[in-house]
């Protein structure tokens, strides 16, 4: 897989509601803080979006899509100047689990999407990575949302056997291609794992070590697999993952190896061997010091420190 599948593989993302929210009248509605990430499409009509902590309104038009990554308190309102209502009240008027949420009768705002939970501790891997506001606005990356929206509209107002699941689907699928298209925006400045995938060489160099985790990389190898000099490699990859690429090696495979160990219940001896470790007592040292417990800790759930993050 890709690096960016990787991580999402490893965060497992869930989607907990998917539906489609259909909003008549003036409005004002405020959603309390959550856990996880909201991703949606606006299909038709505009309304302001207001986050809290972000100074500037967001004004949404059909077409758009957005993401909120850190749970923040926000606010959809047809005028910012109205009193806000509890959101809570669209979900007395349910159509049905997982359909169309209505309020004010409908009519003027539709927009589809889904609330995902991240399983794991590692959730920090992608949400650390995005600003508060994802907004994708561009005709071109519109276009690349299209089908999704509206495939998912489709399946929501005519239901059919099967549909709940594959709103499910829809509504993931919309969560990737909106990551997919702020990364090819060539989000500029950021240093991360996910600012660096736009970089093309030092892309291809993080592709080439999730390709291959378990090989003895060295800063050579991987220059030469992307056509830099040991240096230049070196340097542009520290400046945009923020750290340098072998210790990135070091970090994903312990990721890797935590994902392993809290889920399959695999032995710690083939867990090191499957990433490279000829040692079970040297991955166990190169564990602690990046994950902050022993392998055999965390196995338990015994974890004493934050998880690590990529950079």
């Amino acid at each position: 897989m890709d690096p960016l599948s990787d991580v999402l593989s490893l965060l497992k993302p869930v989607s907990t509601l998917a539906g489609g929210m259909d909003v008549g009248g003036p409005m004002s509605l405020q959603f309390v803080r959550h856990t996880g990430v909201k991703c949606y499409a606006l299909v038709s009509g505009q309304c302001w979006l207001a986050v809290e902590g972000v100074e500037t309104p967001v004004l949404l038009q059909a077409g758009d899509c957005f993401l909120l990554p850190h749970g923040r308190p926000f606010r959809l309102a047809s005028d910012l100047a109205l009193e806000p209502v509890d959101a809570s009240v669209m979900y007395l008027t349910r159509d049905r689990a997982g359909g169309v949420t209505r309020y004010n009768g409908g009519g003027d705002v539709f927009m589809v999407g889904g609330f995902f939970a991240l399983a794991g501790e590692q959730a920090g891997l992608l949400l650390g990575m995005l600003p508060p506001i994802v907004h994708i606005q561009r005709e071109a990356d519109r276009t690349q949302l299209r089908w999704s929206m509206e495939r998912m509209m489709q399946e929501l107002r005519d239901p059919q056997p099967g549909s709940d699941l594959i709103v499910q689907h829809l509504a993931h699928m919309l969560l990737v291609q909106a990551l997919r298209v702020h990364l090819n925006e060539g989000v500029r400045g950021g240093v991360g794992w996910l600012f660096a995938l736009a970089d093309r060489p030092v892309g291809a160099a993080i592709g080439a070590l999730h390709a291959e985790p378990a090989r003895r990389w060295t800063v050579q190898a991987l220059a030469e697999h992307v056509g830099l000099s040991r240096s230049t490699f070196a340097e542009r990859f520290k400046a945009t993952v923020g750290s340098a690429p072998l210790e990135y090696l070091t970090r994903w495979r312990m990721l890797m190896a935590a994902d392993r160990l809290a889920h399959t219940g695999a032995p710690v001896s083939a867990v090191a061997l499957d990433l490279g470790y000829e040692s079970e007592s040297a991955f166990s040292t190169a564990f602690k010091r990046v994950m902050g417990c022993s392998p055999r800790r965390y196995a338990r759930g015994e974890r004493s420190a934050p998880a690590a993050a990529l950079a």
